[in-house]
């Protein structure tokens, strides 16, 4: 631990040191937790990590000399907003002020990273019955809403298990927001009961394509997997005492295959034999989509149903990217809804399908997200865009009035190389570096000021073709989810100003914290020889990324 807490990711808002006079705050088996109402869970929490890897008891209470406070305070709330906090360690205990109990939360992260590594352990590796903080007064709140980041699941199936273990390091980073990427041609992964062939045969694919698409390997095992709606559940609880918002992706009209291959009527029939589709077996953009009927529409209705049961969250993404429109131009049902709802082209016909949704969604109190493709054809009224492609279709959101998570895929998809070279395992996209996402700035210099206020978010994206276990995800995703989080949560400073220096001596702490929580990071010098993946193609892409 650096003694004063400068090792801190993301760095707070502001640091300062009480007088030398205050000296060291020490933890020990007498600490009682004196959680304040509203603040329970976060009590639970602490118990359940802190106190499981030092070994301290911590137990509830409100006289002794060794406390920690914890309190959800008005004030705070006011001058920082919910998610704002004050944390103060000196000859009085700790004591963590928040504008919500989310804001009490994310100090409670600020006093385990302060506390060491050894903190992010499941269990004790020392027999120290102290455990000493800095004496040190943060007070701290995070720039955006929503800092967020997208676990595609529907290529390579991550287990429960991995599932839980990334919400725990989303919040370890002060990320509130994970977006699960549940349906796509290569998978269904939500249990639906109204139909349950979604998971018999669209959670299963034969084998899959290893590497990029032009890749000649293939995996001959059967993959797939999917979560019972009480594996659901439980994450989405698991989550919440988090404070993390689970946000699913149900992917129309295009990204379908695996939902057409379970129910060929959902298909273009009159266009393709809908019976002999498979779930997909490899990569890209799929011209299987589904068809403009009210049978499709009363199916995602049933889903969407199920899904709202299920998930909690304000926000329910309906992805809307990636629909190639050839079986519609060739479908006399496709063109005779065109027609009878008075469309001028496909495009509009795409957007019909996103305009249901996004009544049907708001008619149940809910909010539509989907990604930038959504605007072509005219946006939906309340629709929520993630602009991927790059700012374009964010600016053009904001300007038209609609929130914005800002996600361009030049800059924060984390399935793209991390370095120039062959060593780099299964190298796609551009080369965007631990510095590059760094400098990554989320709000366009195009937007003015009240247009920038649209912006309520970003978030990093981890797209899973490329991708197989956990391992890979971790190597792909760490240590660049960390810059990530710095830039969601903290005010920097204009991209070439931000000191990156400064961030890459902090890391050499944090890379200790991602040891214990057991990460597979990249290291700063490359992979690890059990990281690499000779033989396997990718899809690198030369030159620095437009910015578009």
């Amino acid at each position: 631990m650096n003694d004063t807490g400068t090792d801190l990711i993301p760095f707070p808002g502001a640091l300062s040191r009480p007088s030398p006079s205050e000296g060291r705050v020490a933890l020990d088996a007498d600490t009682l937790i004196e959680a304040q109402p509203g603040t329970e869970g976060v009590a639970r929490w602490l118990r359940s990590t802190v106190g499981a890897a030092t070994g301290l008891p911590l137990r509830d209470g409100h006289d002794a000399d060794s406390r920690i406070v914890l309190r959800v305070d008005p004030a705070t709330a006011r001058e920082r907003g919910p998610e704002g906090y004050r944390l103060t360690c000196d000859g009085h205990g700790v004591r963590i002020d928040g504008g919500s109990a989310a804001g009490v939360f994310w100090g409670a992260q600020t006093l385990r990273q302060l506390l060491g590594p050894a903190a992010f352990r499941r269990a004790p590796v020392t027999t120290r019955t102290e455990w000493e903080l800095p004496a040190v007064r943060i007070e701290d709140a995070p720039r955006f809403a929503w800092r967020g980041a997208m676990l595609d699941v529907a290529r390579h199936f991550l287990p429960k298990g991995d599932v839980l273990a990334y919400v725990d390091l989303l919040a370890a980073h002060k990320l509130n927001v994970l977006h699960l990427h549940l349906t796509d041609d290569q998978g269904w992964r939500l249990e639906i009961k109204r139909h349950p062939r979604l998971t018999e045969i669209g959670a299963w694919r034969a084998r899959t394509k290893v590497g990029h698409r032009a890749s000649p390997l293939w995996d001959e095992r059967p993959h797939g997997g999917y979560y019972t709606q009480d594996d659901m559940r439980e994450i989405v609880a698991y989550a919440a005492e988090r404070h993390i918002t689970v946000v699913p992706e149900i992917d129309i009209p295009g990204h379908s295959q695996a939902a057409i291959a379970a129910y060929p009527e959902l298909g273009n029939t009159d266009v393709i034999d809908t019976t002999s589709l498979s779930v997909w077996d490899t990569w890209g953009v799929n011209p299987n989509v589904l068809a403009p009927t009210d049978t499709t529409l009363a199916f995602y209705e049933d889903v969407l149903t199920e899904v709202l049961d299920i998930f909690p969250s304000p926000f329910v993404h309906i992805g809307g990217d990636e629909c190639p429109k050839d079986q519609w131009r060739a479908s006399p049902t496709a063109q005779a809804r065109i027609a009878e709802q008075g469309l001028a082209d496909e495009d509009e016909l795409q957007s019909w399908f996103i305009r249901h949704f996004d009544r049907w969604l708001t008619g149940r109190g809910r909010r539509l997200v989907g990604w930038d493709e959504i605007l072509e054809g005219g946006l939906a009224e309340g629709a929520t865009v993630s602009s991927w492609r790059g700012y374009a279709g964010g600016i053009a959101a904001a300007r038209a009035g609609h929130d914005v998570v800002m996600c361009p895929e030049q800059q924060v998809y984390l399935d793209h190389r991390q370095a120039a070279g062959d060593d780099e395992p299964v190298p796609i996209g551009f080369v965007r570096t631990l510095e590059d996402v760094y400098r990554f700035e989320p709000v366009p210099p195009e937007l003015d000021a009240d247009r920038a206020e649209r912006v309520i978010g970003t978030q990093a994206n981890i797209w899973t073709e490329a991708m197989e276990s956990r391992q890979r995800v971790d190597y792909q995703t760490f240590p660049r989810l960390a810059a990530f989080a710095e830039v969601a949560w903290s005010r920097l400073p204009a991209p070439e100003d931000r000191d990156f220096a400064a961030f890459e001596r902090r890391m050499t702490g944090h890379y200790a914290r991602l040891d214990a929580l057991g990460v597979d990071y990249r290291p700063p010098g490359g992979p690890r020889p059990w990281q690499r993946r000779p033989g396997v193609l990718g899809r690198p892409i030369e030159g620095a990324p437009p910015i578009v």
